[in-house]
């Protein structure tokens, strides 16, 4: 077997990292100490926003990358690494006729738009609200979301009454220009059609002059394809989806299990205890 020179470590986190309860294992703090100590950066990818995923990892004293929204923005510490922004005239439009299906009572929904700053809502009621705090630690309620100055990476919309049935269908016409993506059973996500994980991970490796042979990544459902088929070792879980498995070069156990942390510990194990940062130069 190949000996691992793992400089990066890319990992989902719902299914993936998180314990089914949602927690982060106690075991990763410990071992984001070593990763950081011999130089392997460590980056948390998830649909998640950039603020969440950061209170999330609020007690680690590295510096973390992170690529949030799918991979619509990417950052190392304070610094952006790549972002892909909404055309704000084509945002525009989805904020309006959104509002227009609601006004007629063809949809009982809300939308989350999802900038780089902070996530944004109207108060439509404090049903909505409620919701939209569970997934975004900045959150602000605005007179107007047309008004909001800030560059838009994602809609996030809230069906009520079922996404997939409702929203979904409302907006296939969009699928023709970007992403209408079912992300819940209540939310649909439009973004750009070039954003995901994987062209986040590999921006990524650029910013640190890591190769794809230098690269882990692990990942359980369908919108972590594209993030394995940017690493070398790339691991599926071992209740991943079917499409999931296929794609990835080696399995990891469940979440349930810690998994993540399993296969992280093999492969320091297995590499020399030289450390390195993660923008040295190959030799």
């Amino acid at each position: 077997m190949t000996h691992p020179d793992i400089r990066l470590i890319a990992v989902d986190m719902d299914g993936t990292l998180l314990l089914p309860d949602g927690s982060i294992p106690d075991a990763l703090w410990p071992l984001l100490d070593r990763l950081h100590e011999r130089g392997i950066a460590f980056a948390p990818a998830s649909g998640r926003q950039l603020a969440t995923l950061q209170r999330m990892f609020d007690g680690v004293d590295a510096e973390l990358d992170y690529i949030a929204e799918n991979g619509a923005y990417v950052v190392r510490g304070d610094d952006e690494i790549s972002s892909d922004a909404l055309d704000p005239e084509f945002a525009a439009s989805m904020i309006t006729r959104l509002r227009a299906l609601v006004a007629s009572g063809a949809l009982r929904a809300g939308l989350v738009v999802c900038g780089k700053r902070s996530a944004y809502i109207e108060d439509q009621g404090a049903e909505f609200v409620a919701e939209a705090r569970k997934y975004y630690a900045r959150l602000e309620v605005v007179p107007d979301l047309l008004a909001t100055s800030d560059q838009v990476v994602k809609l996030a919309i809230y069906d009520f009454d079922g996404a997939e049935a409702h929203t979904a269908p409302a907006f296939a016409d969009a699928r023709a220009t970007h992403q209408v993506v079912v992300s819940g059973e209540h939310w649909v996500d439009i973004m750009n059609t070039t954003v995901n994980k994987g062209v986040a991970l590999r921006a990524l490796q650029r910013a640190l002059g890591v190769t794809a042979a230098q690269t882990a990544a692990f990942g359980d459902y369908l919108n972590d394809i594209e993030l394995l088929q940017a690493a070398d070792w790339s691991y599926a879980m071992a209740d991943a989806h079917a499409d999931v498995i296929a794609v990835a070069r080696h399995r990891a156990p469940s979440n349930a299990d810690a998994g993540v942390l399993t296969v992280i510990e093999d492969l320091l194990a297995a590499m020399p205890t030289t450390t390195h940062t993660p923008e040295d130069e190959d030799v």
